[in-house]
């Protein structure tokens, strides 16, 4: 393993001197997302099928250890929304051991992962797809956090999101107006601090002063404590589970879910936050540092660990610009834990959905999602149907289908722009001035045809390429390929089709100018050897040369 695979941010970041330049910074936001974080663990370890303090753990020790070996200087880690169906249903079948096995094997395939740097399939993700799936999960956190910003205080709400939004809808006479003013204030006093005292937290700040208000005046709201309970403090000590060739087959497909589905969320939150930071993440690392901390956290009875988008744009939107913030976001979880449970307990639930309604609002990127919509109408599909699956049906489900759908349209746009004519010199009389292998500098002899294929050669243009080049039979066919740069196996063998009807009619197929990819794969193909040598030439001219050689042999010309 090179340091070009696995070379953590922190290094980079000490390397550079940014921490001590941002520790303050760094600290602050920190801090206040390791608080913001301390509901959320506790929620998804509930729902999970584990306990409170599973989901604790989790994000402390997974948290540290992503935020230690990440591949992105801002990426928080810790327990997600993603693994809930996931987790459940393996503790429901294999029970909590058979959880610890998957997620350490989960863990090991992802460092395989990133050994063998899958981390750049990444890269090849369109933006539509990205900004339809980062706008479907700030619904999804403003839609979640309805509960406590209308003071509901509801208990078993629905996953689904229809189900979840019929709920409240149901329950709007619960609606508690201390709540909603509480949450109001909060915004406010963030969007203000954030204008005219960018160097104040103020989601930090919110917390401070309006806790003090609804403890101090005894205000009815739902609180951190009155939600979730107490908090137990005792840290767990390390347990190896039993591992056998038998558990390792049978839990495979389980930890192999387990990789892929943090795979592609910690990727993807490492993506969003390079765009809203304008750094760039090691995707290789960034997989490794999930795999590290899959492996060592259900040792300490932790469940399944991932980048956390909402989390990790909570602390770039409060200044967090190095991992000292994602590694003080753990140890102030850890404090919390041990020494202030108690204080931690009186926050109110609806401070933490103001703070993070307008992590929603800024994570949404809905200047960038309108504007879109003056894009092709292709790019506008993707878009939309990846926010819209992310929302009513799976992040796991929409970015397969946003991907599938853009290389369909991909596809479509390579067949309308690639492909190939049968060229006239006389329209190439005006190019023929700056282009000494214009046709148009050639006189073509009767009975020989001149084909020029443009644009790589993927299937989705080699059906139109077979059908154009055939239209007409010559006594030579000349394919011209100085423009294509790449060609596929369906590409290859519509070419070897061309060669072949041609061959059974007495056309001869001469190709010219070909590229350095498209010429190894017809030798890989065999298809040059069928050609012979002497069939493919440099250039046009040389291929013209021969052409009219053959005609001459026939006494044709």
């Amino acid at each position: 393993m090179n340091s070009k695979t696995f070379y953590p941010k922190i290094f980079e970041a000490f390397k550079n001197g940014e921490i001590s330049k941002s520790f303050s910074k760094d600290v602050s936001a920190g801090i206040i997302t390791g608080i913001i974080a301390l509901p959320l663990a506790i929620a998804f370890g509930i729902a999970s099928g584990a306990t409170p303090e599973q989901g604790l753990f989790s994000a402390i020790i997974g948290g540290f250890l992503i935020s230690l070996f990440s591949g992105s200087r801002v990426q928080i880690g810790g327990p997600t929304g993603a693994f809930i169906v996931v987790i459940y249903n393996i503790i429901s079948t294999y029970g909590m051991t058979g959880l610890f096995i998957s997620t350490i094997m989960a863990g090991v395939i992802l460092v395989i992962f990133g050994i063998f740097r899958f981390g750049s399939i990444i890269k090849f993700i369109p933006y539509p797809v990205t900004l339809g799936f980062t706008s479907g999960i700030a619904v999804l956190i403003a839609i979640t956090q309805l509960n406590y910003f209308l003071g509901l205080s509801l208990s078993n709400i629905p996953a689904s999101v229809t189900d979840r939004l019929i709920t409240y809808y149901s329950n709007l006479n619960l609606i508690n107006p201390t709540a909603i003013i509480i949450a109001l204030f909060s915004i406010a006093l963030i969007i203000i601090c954030k204008r005219y005292l960018p160097k104040l937290p103020g989601s930090l700040l919110a917390i401070f002063i309006f806790s003090l208000i609804v403890w101090f005046f005894a205000l009815n709201i739902e609180t951190v404590g009155s939600r979730f309970g107490t908090i137990n403090n005792s840290l767990p000590l390390p347990d190896f589970p039993l591992i056998t060739i038998d558990i390792i087959i049978k839990l495979l497909p389980s930890a192999l879910t387990i990789a892929i589905l943090g795979a592609i969320e910690s990727l993807l939150s490492a993506v969003v936050a390079d765009g809203m930071t304008g750094m760039h993440h090691n995707s290789n690392t960034e997989l490794i540092a999930q795999g590290i901390s899959n492996i060592i956290t259900p040792i300490f009875g932790g469940i399944p660990t991932t980048g956390a988008i909402a989390r990790t744009a909570t602390n770039i939107q409060n200044g967090g610009r190095t991992p000292i913030a994602g590694l003080t976001h753990a140890v102030t979880l850890l404090l919390i834990v041990i020494f202030l449970g108690t204080y931690a307990s009186a926050i109110p639930l609806a401070i933490l959905s103001g703070i993070l309604l307008t992590v929603a609002v800024n994570m949404s990127e809905y200047k960038l999602f309108i504007k879109m919509f003056k894009a092709p109408k292709s790019d506008i599909a993707i878009m939309i149907t990846t926010f819209l699956l992310t929302i009513f049906i799976d992040l796991t489900v929409a970015i397969p289908a946003g991907i599938v759908l853009a290389s369909l349209m991909f596809m479509s746009r390579m067949e309308s722009v690639a492909g190939g004519e049968i060229v006239d010199p006389s329209n190439e009389l005006e190019s023929a001035k700056d282009d000494p292998f214009a046709i148009g500098n050639y006189n073509i002899p009767q009975g020989v045809c001149v084909y020029e294929i443009n644009g790589p050669f993927f299937f989705g243009a080699a059906k139109k390429f077979q059908y154009e080049a055939l239209k007409t039979m010559p006594e030579i066919l000349i394919l011209r390929m100085r423009n294509v740069s790449a060609i596929d196996a369906t590409g290859l063998f519509a070419l070897q089709d061309i060669i072949k009807t041609c061959s059974k009619k007495n056309c001869i197929v001469l190709i010219s100018a070909i590229q350095k990819q498209p010429l190894n794969a017809l030798n890989k193909a065999g298809i040059a050897e069928n050609l012979r040598s002497k069939q493919i030439f440099l250039n046009i001219e040389a291929a013209l040369d021969y052409a009219k050689k053959i005609l001459s042999d026939n006494n044709r010309l």
